[in-house]
């Protein structure tokens, strides 16, 4: 039995592809996690130079999840194992620097999610939370976001935008930025006028009513 030399350099070639995405969006997740710990540090020393009562709090989850805490919101930035590929319909798939060399579409995946604080505090598991941004990252080290306005970038960036540092911290502070200009607001009074008795019993507030901040309003990333 021979090994079909197309079949090996197949595997091989994309079983390395995949790896180095992988380890590209690991060490940018990393950067994440430690400027983000850096930041939320600077937060408390100016808290307590200025004698403000704004509790910031990091929780590191694991090697893939860490969750910041600040003025009763969370962001949970949470990095997928898996590498993946656009369809061929992504506007990513057009972009030149793409076309030039396909490898370059294969990306890593880091989530960004804002949920409130309280939902976690109060075991408010039907709460809702929103994905407000996602970093791809390809094996050079390429990425762009998918995301809000404040967080979103141009696709045709990505053969110029190179993870770091410096870049990965403009991240994190765009993402406080919208979180904090993100405000719950009240839901429409039709739909949370009729409670049943079942749900009166097993305490509506922590098990079976929904809190999100735009819950019953259309989510602005449905107009973007």
């Amino acid at each position: 039995m021979e090994l079909k030399e197309s079949l090996k350099d197949l595997v091989f070639n994309k079983s390395e592809l995949k790896q180095s995405v992988y380890q590209a969006t690991r060490e940018a997740f990393g950067l994440f996690r430690e400027n983000t710990r850096q930041l939320i540090e600077l937060f408390r020393q100016k808290c307590r130079e200025e004698g403000k009562e704004v509790a910031f709090e990091f929780t590191d989850r694991g090697d893939f999840e860490f969750e910041v805490k600040f003025a009763g919101d969370i962001l949970l930035f949470m990095m997928h194992t898996n590498v993946f590929e656009f369809s061929r319909d992504h506007q990513v798939m057009k972009t030149p620097y793409v076309r030039e060399d396909q490898r370059r579409s294969y990306c890593g995946v880091i989530h960004i999610y804002n949920f409130l604080a309280d939902s976690f505090a109060y075991q408010r598991d039907n709460d809702l939370g929103y994905m407000i941004g996602r970093v791809f990252v390809n094996h050079e080290s390429h990425y762009f976001i998918e995301g809000k306005r404040e967080l979103g970038m141009l696709y045709t960036n990505f053969n110029t935008s190179v993870i770091n540092s410096d870049t990965v911290q403009g991240i994190i502070e765009s993402a406080i930025e919208y979180t904090t200009n993100f405000d719950l607001l009240t839901p429409p009074y039709d739909e949370v006028k009729l409670v049943s008795v079942g749900e009166m019993r097993t305490n509506f507030d922590k098990k079976t009513l929904v809190t999100g901040k735009r819950l019953g309003f259309r989510f602005q990333a449905d107009n973007e």
